[in-house]
C-alpha cells in the first residue's frame, strides 16, 4: 500500500490559498485520519510574485501547468483557475496521465462536463467536483451516496452566494447599486460581476446539478436565464405585501416526462423555508420519493468554504490513491427526459406597470392580458393622484410563458407604459 499522496496544485487564487492554509493547517490531523500524508509538493501560478511566499513553505512553484500534468510523482491535481480553456486543457491531460482531478470549476463542468465525464469513466479516474455548487455545504456527495436510492422529481435553490446577499441588503432598503458595491466591499462580488447578477454562475451550478439528479446533460441555451439587475427595493416590498420574498432561485422540475430548467428572480411564499435564507448563505430544497423533503443550506461564498470542499475531495481521491485498484466510476443513470421549451413553461406572474394614472389605463392593460388567455388574480396601484408615472402592480394565475412575453411586449408599446414592464415569476406549486 502507498504510504503517502502528493497534490498538485493549478490556480493559486482566493480559494487556490484557502486550500493550501487548510493543507497545511491541517496536516498533521488529516494524516492521524488518513494514516498516511497529504503533501503539497507543487503550485502553479501565472503571477511570479506569488513564487517566494510559495516555496518559503516548502513547495516548489511554477508558471507551467505542464510540469504538474506529467510529474510521475504526482497523483491529485487540483485546478481551481477558473473558465474554460486552458482550465479544460489541464484537466483532460490529468485524466490521460492517470491522475485524479479534484476542482471546483463549475463553468468548465456545464460548458464541457459531458466529454469530461465520459473520459473520466474510460480512464477510470473519477473527477471530483464538490465545491461547483454549494461550496463548503456536501451537497452532491449527499445527491450521489445519501439519496441514491430516491427519485427526485425538483430541485429549488439559492445556490449563488452574491445575488442572495445584495437581495438581502435590498429588503432592507438599499438601491440594487448601493447593495452591489457593499458586496465587492465585503468580498462576496466580484469586481466584475456579471457572471453572478446576470444568474449565469447560477445556470452553471444547475446544469451540473441537472447531470447528477436528472441524469440529463443540458446546455445554457435549454435554461431560462434572467438576473437581478432590473429589481428595485420597492420591487420586494410590493412582493412582501403579497406575502412572497424575491430570491434568484434555479429550478429544475420533471413533470410529465419533461424537464424544465429555470434561473431568475422569483417569488417564494413566506411559509417556504427559502424565503427566510439570508446574506450570503446557499440552500437548497428537493423532495425525494423515499425520503420526502429535504432542505440544507450552509456558506456558498468565500475562500474557506469552498477550499473546505476542495480539500474533502483531495481526501476521496487520495483514499483511491492508496488502495491501488481503480474503482468504477459513479455517473447517474442515462435519461430519456426531454428538455421543456422555454415559452412553454407554465407558472404565476408578478407584473410591475408604470403607467400614467389616469381613467382606463388598468382596462387597457388588463384587456390585452385576457387577449393572451392571462388573467388577474389581484391589482395593486400605488400613489395615486401624482402626475407622474406610478407603479401598477399585478398578480396573474397560471400562464404560458409564450403568452406572458407577448401580451407583455404589447403592454410595453402603450403610450401611457413609461418604463418596460417588470415580469417576475412566482413558485406556488412547491410547499414545504
Amino acid at each position: 500500500m502507498r504510504k503517502e499522496v502528493n497534490i498538485g496544485l493549478i490556480g493559486l487564487g482566493k480559494v487556490g490559498s484557502g486550500v493550501v492554509k487548510l493543507l497545511r493547517e491541517r496536516k498533521e490531523i488529516l494524516r492521524e485520519k488518513l494514516g498516511f500524508p497529504l503533501n503539497l509538493v507543487k503550485i502553479c501560478d501565472i503571477d511570479t510574485r506569488k513564487k517566494e511566499e510559495v516555496e518559503r513553505e516548502g513547495i516548489l512553484f511554477t508558471t507551467q501547468g505542464e510540469e504538474i500534468l506529467y510529474a510521475p510523482e504526482i497523483h491529485i491535481v487540483i485546478e481551481l483557475i477558473g473558465g474554460i480553456e486552458p482550465a479544460k486543457k489541464y484537466v483532460m491531460e490529468a485524466i490521460n496521465q492517470g491522475k485524479y482531478v479534484v476542482t471546483a470549476n463549475k463553468a468548465l463542468l456545464a460548458e464541457c462536463g459531458e466529454e469530461i465525464f465520459s473520459l473520466s469513466k474510460a480512464k477510470g479516474k473519477e473527477i471530483f467536483f464538490e465545491a461547483s455548487v454549494m461550496s463548503g455545504v456536501p451537497l452532491l456527495r449527499m445527491i450521489r451516496e445519501g439519496l441514491v436510492a430516491n427519485r427526485i422529481d425538483y430541485i429549488l435553490g439559492i445556490i449563488n452566494g452574491t445575488t442572495n446577499y445584495i437581495l438581502t441588503q435590498m429588503e432592507e432598503g438599499l438601491s440594487y447599486k448601493k447593495a452591489l458595491s457593499t458586496a465587492q466591499r465585503k468580498g462576496f462580488a466580484e469586481p466584475d460581476p456579471t457572471l453572478d447578477v446576470k444568474g449565469l454562475d447560477t445556470a452553471h451550478k444547475l446544469i451540473v446539478l441537472s447531470y447528477l439528479v436528472f441524469g440529463k446533460s443540458i446546455s445554457m441555451e435549454d435554461v431560462l436565464i434572467e438576473g437581478i439587475e432590473g429589481l428595485t427595493p420597492q420591487d420586494l416590498e410590493y412582493a412582501k405585501e403579497f406575502g412572497y420574498a424575491v430570491k434568484l432561485l434555479a429550478l429544475g422540475k420533471v413533470e410529465s416526462e419533461e424537464l424544465e430548467v429555470r434561473v431568475h428572480p422569483t417569488l417564494i411564499p413566506f411559509p417556504h423555508p427559502l424565503s427566510r435564507v439570508k446574506g450570503e448563505t446557499n440552500a437548497l430544497y428537493l423532495k425525494g420519493d423515499a425520503v420526502g423533503d429535504i432542505f440544507v443550506a450552509g456558506k456558498g461564498a468565500g475562500r474557506l468554504p469552498t477550499a473546505s470542499a476542495v480539500v474533502a475531495d483531495v481526501v476521496e481521491a487520495a483514499k483511491r490513491v492508496v488502495e491501488g485498484k481503480e474503482k468504477v466510476v459513479w455517473s447517474p443513470p442515462a435519461s430519456n427526459l426531454r428538455i421543456k421549451r422555454k415559452e412553454d413553461i407554465r407558472t404565476n406572474y408578478f407584473l410591475r406597470f408604470m403607467a400614467v394614472d389616469k381613467p382606463g389605463v388598468l382596462a387597457k392593460i388588463s384587456g390585452i392580458l385576457a387577449q393572451h388567455h392571462i388573467s388577474i388574480a389581484s391589482v395593486i396601484q400605488k400613489g395615486r393622484g401624482k402626475k407622474i408615472a406610478v407603479p401598477i402592480i399585478m398578480m396573474t394565475h397560471e400562464a404560458k410563458e409564450k403568452d406572458m412575453q407577448k401580451a407583455k411586449e404589447e403592454i410595453d408599446k402603450l403610450s401611457v407604459i413609461k418604463e418596460k414592464t417588470l415580469l417576475l415569476r412566482v413558485e406556488n406549486r412547491i410547499s414545504p
